[in-house]
């Protein structure tokens, strides 16, 4: 069987068999591609002809490949190819297609995963940023509001239609990853800006989020369906007032997605709950958070652990500093 052969029918089976996102299909499908453009260029071209060699070798092209600006992939990124080779060798070997066994390719330990997040005042200078004057920054002003209220990642608010949003109740479903469905709710402000962006459009667009254009040509409307923002477009928005509220952190959608997280479970949210609200599968991946959390705690424990000490001793201080006082009083009125 041919690579490519391999390739799709594993990924005919995540869409049809295990019902992965279009999103997660592509990805799979980059990662997979690029391993067979590599074997290809090495004269393998059929399954039976990939090895144990073959793989460590693609490996090390992974580990010294280029990307712009000179640098590498990062090690989670090498691991995401070698996670796919894992997956579609697992599908292959249970087809009983001659793979090479899945549990042959080991994966790297991942670079250490830092949580990018805004601190309070970062956050307050990006969400006043837009100017609520124009339809363009009362939309910018919502998608903020709504990022930071709901945690979402950028694919899931990008895919939003307006009678998707329950205002009334401020809250919503939303289908994330793996096809799995969970209930997001929207702070006051959120629900406020949500309405006075809606309230000046007059367009009959179905999507939430839309693009600000000049009206399409009659000759060009069957081409163009839909004003719906794509992922990139909001990606671009955040980043374009983050720069000009004076932040010098990378700020991205899901910057907001991680300050969400944070600010939970500083103030005191239980992680199964912000588990639940993110929509992760395992519990695992939202334990990245209490590393950033555990900071706080720390900070909180050194400035209250101990006070009733500090403060018995403080009173003890004043209290022989005003009998001192006394005595010094009492040593210049009384005679010798």
């Amino acid at each position: 069987m041919k690579l490519s052969d391999a390739i799709d029918q594993f990924l005919q089976h995540l869409e049809l068999e295990k019902n992965r996102s279009l999103h997660t299909i592509e990805s799979y499908a980059h990662y997979l591609n690029r391993f067979a453009g590599w074997a290809e260029d090495q004269g393998v071209v059929n399954l039976n002809q990939v090895t144990e060699e073959q793989i460590l070798r693609f490996r090390q092209f992974l580990n010294r490949i280029e990307i712009k600006g000179g640098e590498t992939l990062s090690k989670s990124t090498q691991n995401y190819h070698l996670i796919a080779l894992r997956s579609w060798l697992k599908f292959l070997n249970r087809k009983g297609y001659e793979a090479i066994p899945a549990d042959r390719i080991d994966l790297p330990k991942p670079d250490a995963r830092q949580i990018q997040f805004l601190e309070h005042e970062e956050l307050m200078r990006l969400l006043n940023q837009p100017k609520a004057a124009s339809l363009k920054g009362k939309r910018d002003m919502a998608i903020l509001y709504v990022l930071f209220s709901t945690g979402l990642r950028v694919s899931e608010i990008a895919s939003l239609n307006r009678e998707q949003v329950n205002l009334e109740r401020g809250e919503f479903a939303v289908i994330g990853k793996g096809r799995k469905e969970r209930i997001v709710f929207l702070s006051e402000e959120a629900i406020r800006f949500i309405q006075e962006y809606l309230a000046a459009r007059r367009d009959e667009d179905s999507a939430l989020f839309i693009r600000m254009k000049d009206p399409v040509p009659e000759a060009e409307q069957e081409l163009d369906r839909t004003l719906r923002l794509s992922d990139r477009s909001i990606e671009r928005i955040v980043k374009a007032h983050a720069k000009t509220a004076g932040i010098t952190k990378t700020v991205t959608p899901h910057t907001l997605r991680h300050s969400f997280a944070t600010d939970l479970l500083m103030n005191g949210a239980n992680i199964r709950d912000v588990q639940a609200m993110l929509g992760h599968s395992s519990l695992n991946t939202t334990q990245i958070y209490t590393h950033v959390t555990n900071q706080h705690l720390k900070d909180v424990h050194a400035a209250f652990h101990g006070r009733k000490k500090e403060v018995e001793s403080e009173v003890s201080s004043k209290k022989q500093e005003v009998d001192q006082n006394e005595e010094n009083i009492e040593s210049e009125i009384l005679p010798n």
